[in-house]
Parts: structure tokens; C-alpha cells; sequence
């Protein structure tokens, strides 16, 4: 991915010197990094409140018991995922919330579990690849990333994707279950 990303931006460059002269190029690149540090600044505060918030809740219990509550959930979507049911319902809350970046620990913590029992290590299960489509489908109740972006772009009503992306990633999330389930068999 290295590579792919390095040569997208000499690329980018090169065009860009060539159509409008290397003092553009060289704007351009000091207004992109000056965007994207803006960018990173500005989502820094929401998820330094929903990671800290979801640390209070690690601590007082409160990711226990959804993961207790979640746990009929995970026993149909990963029969045989014992040790692994904590971290993916750590997972799934995240992705609910919208913390993507967030969720991603747990995802790796409960991939590794999960090959932990796998008799080919080098051969995902099926629980790892419905793990990787329940994830990658993300059902999300609140958009909270989504949400800080509009925001910090001057959105006049930020929240108003909450419904649409729910529905949306509803029917992502049931598509990617029910294709889960099927090729499994």
C-alpha cells in the first residue's frame, strides 16, 4: 500500500507541476497537509469524548453488561466463539457508536482469539470472516464521526445522516449476515 499511495502522490505532483507550474504544486501541498492537520484537530476532541466515555463504561461495568446483553447476538453469529465473545462485543459496541478507530483493537483482539483453536492458522473461519463482514458492514446506531466531520465543516444540520445511515448500514449488516450464513453451510 506504500508503494500504491506513493506513487498516487507523485503523480498528483507531476500533474500538477505540469499544468500549473511547481510554486501551485507546492501550494497545494502546504494547503493539503495544513487541511489535514486542521482536520485531525478538530475530530481530536470527539473522539478523545466518545474513547474516554467508553473507558468509563469499561471501568464502572457498563461494556459488560452490553456484552452480556449482546451475547445471544454473538452465540448465533460466532457459534464457536468462546474466549472471543468479550472483545467482539467490544467490537460491535464501538462500530455501533460510530467509533471505528476505536473499534479496531478489539476486531484484532478477537481475530487473534479466534485463530487461536483454527486447526489451519493460515486459513480464516468462518467465524473470522463473518467477523470481517459484520465489521466491515458496520451497523451504526450513532455516526458519531460522521457527525463531528459536518460538524467541522460547517454543516447546519450535522445530525441529520443519523437516520439514513442507520438504515443503511441495517441493511448492509443483514445482507452481510445473511451472505455470512449461507456460504458457510
Amino acid at each position: 500500500m506504500n508503494a500504491v499511495f506513493a506513487c498516487m502522490l507523485l503523480i498528483g505532483i507531476v500533474v500538477e507541476t505540469v499544468k500549473n507550474g511547481g510554486d501551485a504544486a507546492l501550494a497545494s501541498l502546504l494547503a493539503g497537509a495544513n487541511e489535514a492537520v486542521t482536520l485531525c484537530v478538530s475530530l481530536l476532541g470527539a473522539y478523545m469524548f466518545w474513547m474516554g466515555l467508553m473507558g468509563v463504561m469499561q471501568r464502572c461495568g457498563l461494556m459488560e453488561s452490553l456484552s452480556r446483553r449482546l451475547r445471544p447476538v454473538i452465540r448465533f453469529l460466532f457459534p464457536d466463539a468462546d474466549r472471543a465473545a468479550a472483545p467482539i462485543s467490544l467490537n460491535l459496541a464501538a462500530n455501533m457508536l460510530g467509533m471505528g478507530n476505536a473499534a479496531t483493537p478489539f476486531g484484532l483482539e478477537a481475530m487473534k482469539l479466534l485463530n487461536e483453536n483454527n486447526p489451519r492458522p493460515t486459513v480464516a473461519t468462518n467465524a473470522m470472516c463473518t467477523l470481517l463482514a459484520v465489521n466491515a458492514s458496520c451497523l451504526e446506531l450513532l455516526p458519531t464521526t460522521l457527525i463531528a466531520l459536518r460538524q467541522t465543516y460547517g454543516s447546519a444540520a450535522p445530525a441529520s445522516v443519523v437516520l439514513p445511515t442507520l438504515l443503511s448500514s441495517a441493511c448492509a449488516t443483514i445482507a452481510a449476515v445473511i451472505l455470512c450464513k449461507v456460504l458457510s453451510k
